[in-house]
C-alpha cells in the first residue's frame, strides 16, 4: 500500500491550479484515478475540455452566478455553498469507493475563507484520510489547520505578472 501524502500549493504566483493537474496527468498517466474538485470556478477553461479526455478523471466544478463571491447576493453565496459542499461529498463518496487516488480540491483554501465551504468536512477528510489517498489542496492564502495536515507545502510568489501591465488573461495560458 503506498503512502498517500498532502500537497498544499498557495501565493499569488500563477502556478497553482497547473501545478496541481500536472500531479493529476502524472497520475492518471500512472493508472491511477483522480477527482478534482474546482471551487469558485465555473466559466470554460482550457483545461476542461483535455480532462474529459481522460476515463481516469472525475472533475466537479460550479458555484451560483457568473460572479465574484464578494459581487453575491447572500442568496448566490449560499447556493454556492451548498454547490461546493455538494461536490465535494461527492468527491468524498469516490474515496470511500475506492474510486479515487489522488484528490484535487482546486482553490479549496480561497472558498473556505470566503466562507463558502464547510470547513468541518475539509477538517475531517484531512484528519481521517485514508491512508493511501493523495490530497492537493491549493489557495491563495494559507489557513494554518490545512498548512499543519500537509507535507509538501509549496508557496507561489509573484514577481512579475502580465496582468499588471494592463494584459488580460490568454485563453490557452491563464484559463
Amino acid at each position: 500500500m503506498a503512502q498517500g501524502l498532502v500537497h498544499v500549493y498557495y501565493g499569488y504566483g500563477k502556478g497553482k491550479t497547473t501545478a496541481a493537474l500536472g500531479l493529476c496527468l502524472r497520475a492518471c498517466g500512472s493508472g491511477k484515478k483522480a477527482v478534482i474538485v474546482q471551487f469558485l470556478k465555473d466559466t470554460p477553461s482550457g483545461e476542461i475540455k483535455s480532462l474529459s479526455c481522460l476515463e481516469n478523471v472525475t472533475l466537479l466544478r460550479g458555484k451560483a452566478g457568473g460572479m465574484f463571491v464578494s459581487d453575491m447576493t447572500e442568496e448566490q453565496k449560499e447556493e454556492t455553498r451548498r454547490i461546493h459542499n455538494e461536490n465535494l461529498q461527492k468527491a468524498l463518496d469516490l474515496v470511500t469507493q475506492g474510486e479515487c487516488c489522488l484528490l484535487v480540491l482546486d482553490e479549496a483554501m480561497d472558498a473556505l475563507q470566503l466562507d463558502v465551504l464547510d470547513a468541518a468536512l475539509v477538517r475531517n477528510l484531512l484528519e481521517n484520510k485514508p491512508p493511501e489517498l493523495e490530497v492537493v489542496i491549493t489557495g491563495h492564502k494559507p489557513i494554518h489547520w490545512v498548512m499543519d495536515k500537509a507535507d509538501y507545502i509549496t508557496e507561489m510568489v509573484k514577481v512579475r505578472h502580465p496582468f499588471d501591465k494592463g494584459i488580460p488573461a490568454r485563453k490557452g495560458i491563464e484559463f
